[in-house]
């Protein structure tokens, strides 16, 4: 039997908000005129909806939330831009998440199967993957782009603009800086790589033999002997069958110079850590 829509008496629902079915809205909420709300959305009170935000099927929202909020960048002029959240995700209490910026991509957007907990902070015109786990106070400058089934730990901030590729870790109360490379591990202020998500690829299915070529194309990348890239050339010839491997080479080469987090002068290359979850 199927749950009907319900909406607390408490809550303001404005006219013109999308609301599908299945829904249950708790005490205390708002929901703007420009809101879609997904089947099966639970919000648990004291939640607000702001803007045009849509929130995918089945996330459930604890109370202070705040979606939709809108950007705080200055070069932001009051156009109409959004905040898309994807299914089946978890927003606990006190996140906050701005839609994006009239002069920029324009829209946040939230992938599937996200786990945001207490006051994580998604900024304006960001790219999460799905997946994502967000630790309490994990924050995002704008612009960020996070790939999917990424770890960010507690108290973590990622600085604007920066980019972390699929199945990275990112320690807790670490300053990352510059950009991620897929499958790593970064901790720090001013964060360093601290080898390979080894505990991450496993648990993903990732074969043992793949997971021995990616510590090695990890060394050729970050090999010290040489330049990066010198690095990124010998790699690419040698690793060319590895699917894995190639997203890291692809993942440094995309997007021209940018700041890379490497491996620390003080940590090797990153061994002592590859067995870190």
């Amino acid at each position: 039997m199927k749950i009907k829509t319900s909406i607390h008496p408490s809550s303001v629902v404005e006219e013109g908000a999308q609301i599908g079915q299945d829904v249950r809205i708790g005490p205390f909420c708002h929901i703007s005129a420009d809101a879609v709300i997904g089947d099966g959305v639970e919000l648990a009170g004291h939640v607000s909806v702001m803007g045009a935000t849509t929130i995918g099927a089945s996330t459930k929202v604890y109370p202070m939330a705040i979606l939709g909020g809108p950007p705080q960048n200055t070069k932001h002029k009051g156009g109409r831009t959004t905040l898309v959240i994807g299914a089946n995700c978890t927003i606990r209490e006190g996140v906050t998440m701005h839609v994006g910026t009239d002069t920029s991509r324009g829209e946040t957007t939230v992938g599937d199967n996200g786990n945001f907990l207490a006051y994580a902070h998604i900024a304006h015109d960001c790219v999460v993957g799905n997946n994502a786990t967000f630790a309490n106070g994990a924050t995002l400058g704008g612009h960020c782009e996070i790939g999917n089934n990424v770890y960010i730990g507690g108290l973590t901030a990622v600085h604007q603009f920066v980019r972390v590729g699929d199945n990275a870790f990112l320690g807790g109360c670490s300053a990352i800086v510059g950009d991620v490379i897929p499958y790593a591990i970064a901790v720090g202020n001013r964060a360093s790589l601290r080898g390979l998500n080894i505990i991450g690829l496993k648990r993903s299915g990732l074969p043992r033999s793949e997971i021995h070529l990616l510590r090695k194309a990890y060394k050729t990348i970050f090999d010290r002997s040489r330049t990066v890239g010198e690095n990124i050339e010998f790699a690419k010839a040698e690793f060319a069958s590895s699917p894995t491997a190639m997203k890291i080479i692809d993942f440094i080469t995309s997007r021209g110079k940018r700041h890379y987090a490497v491996p620390s002068l003080k940590g090797g290359d990153g061994d002592d850590a590859d067995d870190e979850d």
